[in-house]
């Protein structure tokens, strides 16, 4: 008989009557010191909040937006939001005005957290709420948020949207069939290496909280303080994005250094490079590793654990609850091998898995089947190969060049410390490949003629940059993210 499904909220109540002294919060920040939050100092400091913003007027139709960067206050903030049945929106501490502007204004009913012009609440606000005595600190009503989580996105053609999860802010306490099959489970020690507002660290560690985990928050991301913490915690589950992942495989001793109590690496945000990923497989075991390609639209999402993708290398798995299709631009269906769109259908269909404010629907076939502007293709075996997204495809001289593979090689190279190829207009060529390189190693940097002849070995002429740049650090967001058209359009 299935169980009673929770609210987070009142998850949060339960733990904290069961472990009010345990530690449920770390927070380390960029000099390695930590600050602990226990159960009940969260469950009170959350109460507060909570009383606070209803106060305000937060209800079941308001967005909380909690634009606060990696900080111990941002965990309140939201079970506060979701024990008010609100539904947060986590959004980047530096987002440019303009930007925060554009999505506050597709919100009509929100309540901003966050320390900018016109915020409802500020950070200081927030903490001080921690131990005010003056805010009744009892436990609410219980409520079901519904929905419970959004989205943000600048889209990568720059227009601001947000994106809604229509479900329930809710779930059954030790039920996790799934997550157990990836290595995460009830009472683990999770790492949180990526920033707040990217969907996967929020969602993972608020699941991780709901399932007694203990949280080792990075306020940064640091790949040399991230290994040391893995030691010193002894953290089971985390997700690395690949940068982070090349960061960490480039220190000089992480070949000696103790992981052994990794149980689960999550892989997401981007396909990872194969020969990283091999590297990673000799580093904790193929049956620590997990990939998973999805959206946050959730229309459907692939996973592959390393043992499977040892058998085939440079896939990021099968469907997993959804059904795929590779379609060309007409929605025909594309034959096994070849590129094509990547479209998702979810088991659920048709009941909605995501509603867009400030954008018009995504890409949709007639039956159903979802697109969010990926390319790739499958195997015989029904195994998807991402190859890239479709607006940053490079046609030059007529044949498709995609920059995933380019930076693929280049981050082969020790010389290269990160990597971002794009297109660029070019008379002979219509779009020419160009590389955007930040140096690991400025003592003896290679140099454009050098990688050249690196690539040579590993790409199709074709393929090669027609020219390198070498800059000082890539725009990365926190999430381990680059917006290709923004680098295009700064070199017009």
């Amino acid at each position: 008989m299935p169980g009673r499904s929770v609210p987070f909220g009142a998850r949060l109540t339960d733990l904290a009557r069961a472990h009010p002294d345990a530690v449920a919060i770390t927070l380390v920040r960029g000099d390695g010191s930590e600050e602990d939050l226990s159960w009940g100092v969260l469950e009170r400091w959350s109460n507060r909040l909570a009383r606070r913003f209803s106060e305000r007027g937060v209800g079941p139709a308001t967005m909380v937006v909690i634009g606060l960067p990696n900080c111990l206050e941002h965990y309140p903030v939201a079970l506060a939001a979701w024990k008010c049945g609100a539904c947060t929106l986590p959004l980047s501490a530096r987002t440019p005005d303009h930007e925060f502007g554009q999505m506050m204004a597709l919100l009509p009913d929100r309540f901003v957290v966050a320390d900018r012009t016109g915020a409802d609440l500020s950070c200081a606000e927030a903490l001080h709420a921690r131990d005010d005595e003056n805010l009744n600190a009892s436990p609410l009503t219980v409520v079901i948020a519904h929905p419970g989580k959004a989205i943000g996105s600048g889209g990568s053609t720059g227009r601001p949207k947000i994106i809604i999860d229509p479900k329930p802010w809710a779930r059954v306490p030790g039920e996790l069939p799934g997550l157990l099959s990836i290595g995460f489970r009830t009472r683990q020690v999770q790492l949180v290496t990526g920033p707040l507002y990217h969907n996967t660290p929020f969602s993972w560690s608020h699941i991780g909280l709901f399932e007694q985990q203990r949280l080792i928050l990075m306020q940064h991301f640091d790949a040399a303080l991230a290994v040391d913490l893995i030691e010193r915690h002894r953290c089971g589950f985390m997700f690395l994005a690949p940068t982070m992942m090349l960061r960490m495989f480039r220190l000089p001793d992480i070949a000696t250094r103790n992981l052994s109590s990794i149980e689960s690496i999550l892989q997401t945000a981007a396909a990872t490079p194969v020969w990283l990923k091999r590297e990673w497989i000799k580093l904790v075991g193929a049956e620590k590793m997990t990939e998973a390609y999805g959206s946050s639209e959730a229309a459907g999402h692939t996973r592959i654990r390393g043992d499977q993708w040892l058998l085939h290398p440079g896939s990021v798995g099968r469907p997993d609850n959804c059904e795929l299709l590779i379609l060309d631009e007409h929605f025909r269906p594309i034959p096994t091998g070849e590129i094509g769109e990547i479209f998702f259908r979810p088991a659920t269909h048709p009941a909605p898995t995501y509603r867009y404010i400030g954008s018009a629907p995504a890409r949709a076939t007639p039956d159903g089947f979802i697109s969010v502007g990926d390319l790739g293709y499958v195997d015989e075996e029904g195994f998807l190969y991402l190859v890239d997204r479709r607006m940053d495809m490079i046609v030059t001289g007529g044949a498709n060049v995609y920059p995933a593979e380019v930076e693929a090689a280049l981050t082969e190279n020790l010389g290269v410390g990160d990597v971002a190829v794009i297109g660029l207009p070019d008379e002979e060529w219509g779009k020419r490949v160009h590389a955007i390189i930040e140096l690991s190693n400025r003592d003896d940097p290679p140099d454009a003629v050098g990688l050249t002849a690196w690539l040579r070995d590993r790409l199709s002429p074709y393929k090669i940059p027609k020219s390198f740049e070498f800059v000082e650090a890539l725009p990365r967001n926190a999430a381990g993210k680059i917006r290709r058209s923004a680098l295009v359009e700064a070199r017009r």
